[in-house]
């Protein structure tokens, strides 16, 4: 596939056969972000475990301390107290009797769901919908919770839920290249402690086989990950 010039001028500032610390990697990935509009930066990791296997299943979520830069939609499944709970805590959405077949009929105007645990029997009939594009409410990621109140809260902050493709890769953003290298750094950091902490008991061997970390337009940049020590 043929690049284009802007991402080959890119491409020589790194050394592809290196891998970087990560101040200095984030700080590539800042330099390279040449495109018109603020380019979103992710991280990506590759896992010595095999995600067909339930017991080494990695998945979870964590706040960055810096968010991700990107406005947060969240719309919250409750009942009760909870409902005004949702509301005051400045959730876009709360939903009502129709949110179910206007989901169905294809509204998706928003980014995360969170239900409480007695609304998830009418989340459920939605799990075709959400499931695929990632938004299915899920207790690992705190989205499924009677504190509906900190759950949007956290969203809003910055919240990300990380997890397992199918080639045992997370794909995670950590922010925008307008923060600087500092505040990604300290996102970047956030994630890797939070992947490294939920290990599976099963996984055998290296853990963190590899972690590139690149910008929306840009070329990736490899991360050294020895101070993890897995």
């Amino acid at each position: 596939m043929k690049q284009g010039k802007r991402y080959v001028d890119s491409a020589k500032l790194i050394d592809s056969t290196k891998a970087y610390e990560a101040n200095e990697a984030l700080d590539l990935v800042c330099q390279t972000a040449k495109a018109k509009f603020d380019e979103t930066v992710e991280l990506h990791i590759r896992l010595g475990v095999d995600s067909r296997h339930a017991d080494q299943q990695v998945r979870g979520a964590v706040v960055l301390p810096n968010g991700t830069g990107k406005t947060v939609r969240t719309l919250v499944f409750a009942k009760g107290d909870k409902i005004q709970a949702a509301v005051d805590a400045g959730s876009d959405y709360v939903a009502d009797d129709d949110t179910v077949k206007k989901i169905t009929d294809g509204w998706m105007d928003f980014d995360v769901v969170i239900a409480t645990p007695d609304m998830m029997g009418v989340v459920g009939r939605l799990g075709k919908v959400l499931g695929p594009r990632g938004l299915m409410p899920n207790p690992k990621a705190g989205t499924v919770t009677p504190d509906v109140a900190k759950a949007v809260a956290d969203a809003k902050a910055g919240k990300i839920e990380y997890r397992l493709d199918k080639s045992n890769i997370i794909h995670c953003p950590i922010g925008k290249a307008s923060f600087g290298k500092e505040k990604l750094e300290e996102n970047f950091n956030a994630l890797m402690d939070a992947v490294v902490k939920a290990k599976p008991a099963a996984a055998k061997g290296t853990y963190l086989k590899s972690c590139t970390v690149s910008s929306t337009m840009g070329p990736g940049v490899k991360v050294s990950t020895v101070k993890f020590g897995v």
